[in-house]
């Protein structure tokens, strides 16, 4: 192989990550390397980082294979091991082109492959300017990194250090560029999006960000959110939601569970009642949104009840697009140490909410059928509506916004009949 490859687990804000990583590794003059951008949310995701970093060493065996992310951040000492690894990268500085220039020799000690700092001590977070978003139609905006929150199952702010926001005029500036590149659709993502702003002058809000992105940059056709927390949404967001068309009726909200005693648990900052109302105030303004959230099964403790709760808050929330995540205990944090279920009933219970889910899903994809849509074509012969539901349009080409009539569905995505150009 020749250049940089790169090889992406996680979240839309490694996504974008990658990009930056890819532009500054060939600034610096990297060739034959493979970087692998790491999640540490799960770990299965961390397995399979493991078992990609394997694959890749025997598919190119005189590569470099530089390892970074969160995974690498929280377990930099675990790869540095792993003898297909030359180097390891912390979370910062995967994203500088002196890291890259600065790479050691092949064949060094573990303790000399790693080039990872303390996370907790980054401040800022300075904006990144990339051109691209390979092999996607929509762009991602990094806005913010970190997170000041503990909730006791996750691991992330060991990952990405504490809450620290892009300057709204970067982010401008970035949106700019990118629509004149040509993206019809920008997606504002960090790892605590909606913290956003409370560490800049002026305290500006998620909200307003994405108000003045809007006012500012005419040529973006549709803006979106990646996973918010609702009990951050300020009164911008809201006046948004109501009553600006090129924001996308459609909400990831980082819900967790459905249970109060759970969520009092995970240390969330919000109840089962604040979660249903947030849904209901959006809804009676903007009554075609859609939902997706993320929920857990098997957190420790969880009993027969709890979950059941959790599963009732997806069914009475109408949440079209659940994401589900079996409880993966994560050495250092406190749920960790809590008592664990048995692993067999943590996957049951998991696949009983990814059925629930598959039942919201079809439900939500039967309430579609008949209504006009707006939908923006993806590379893969699929598009998504501006509520983010996806429909085959076979044959179409990528970054086309095109109206057409919602047909039926297969129980996986929409079919359609083109309406008007």
């Amino acid at each position: 192989m020749s250049g940089v490859d790169i090889i992406t687990f996680g979240c839309r804000l490694n996504t974008y990550e990658s990009e930056v990583m890819r532009s500054e590794a060939e600034k610096a003059g990297l060739n034959n390397a493979i970087l692998v951008n790491t999640c540490a949310v799960t770990g299965e995701a961390v397995r399979q980082a493991r078992q990609a970093i394997r694959r890749a060493r025997r598919e190119n065996p005189h590569a470099r294979i530089i390892v970074t992310g969160c995974a690498a951040q929280t377990e930099s000492q675990a790869f540095a091991d792993m003898p297909e690894v030359d180097t390891v990268l912390g979370n910062e500085e995967k994203l500088k082109s002196a890291s890259y220039r600065a790479l050691p020799d092949f064949g060094v000690s573990a303790e000399e492959k790693l080039r990872v700092n303390d996370i907790m001590s980054v401040r800022e977070t300075a904006p990144q300017m990339v051109k691209l978003i390979e092999g996607h139609v929509r762009a991602f905006i990094q806005v913010q990194n970190g997170c000041d929150h503990r909730c006791t199952f996750c691991i992330i702010p060991y990952g990405r250090g504490n809450s620290r926001s892009v300057p709204m005029g970067a982010v401008v500036d970035q949106a700019r560029k990118l629509a004149e590149n040509g993206y019809r659709e920008i997606v504002l993502t960090g790892v605590d999006a909606t913290s956003y702003g409370a560490d800049l002058p002026g305290t500006p809000t998620l909200g307003l960000l994405a108000k003045t992105l809007l006012k500012q940059v005419p040529e973006i056709l549709r803006l979106r959110l990646s996973s918010i927390d609702s009990i951050e949404v300020d009164s911008h967001l809201m006046d948004l939601i109501a009553d600006e068309p090129r924001f996308m009726p459609h909400l990831h909200l980082s819900l967790q569970h459905g249970d109060d005693m759970i969520l009092k648990r995970m240390k969330r900052r919000h109840s089962r009642t604040d979660a249903l109302r947030f849904i209901e105030d959006v809804r009676k303004l903007r009554p075609e949104v859609s939902f997706g959230a993320d929920m857990i099964a098997g957190f420790p403790t969880e009993t027969e009840e709890m979950f059941a709760n959790a599963a009732n808050l997806a069914e009475e929330a109408g949440i079209a697009h659940l994401h589900v995540f079996p409880y993966s205990p994560r050495e250092g944090t406190p749920a960790a140490r809590m008592p664990q279920l048995d692993r067999a009933l943590v996957k049951e219970r998991a696949a009983r909410l990814r059925a629930t889910g598959l039942r919201l899903h079809e439900a939500h994809l039967d309430s579609m059928v008949g209504t006009q849509q707006s939908l923006l074509v993806e590379n893969n012969g699929l598009a998504h509506t501006e509520n983010f539901t996806l429909v085959a349009v076979p044959g179409l080409a990528p970054r086309a916004i095109l109206q057409a009539t919602i047909t039926g569905h297969n129980g996986r995505h929409l079919t359609m009949q083109q309406t008007a150009a």
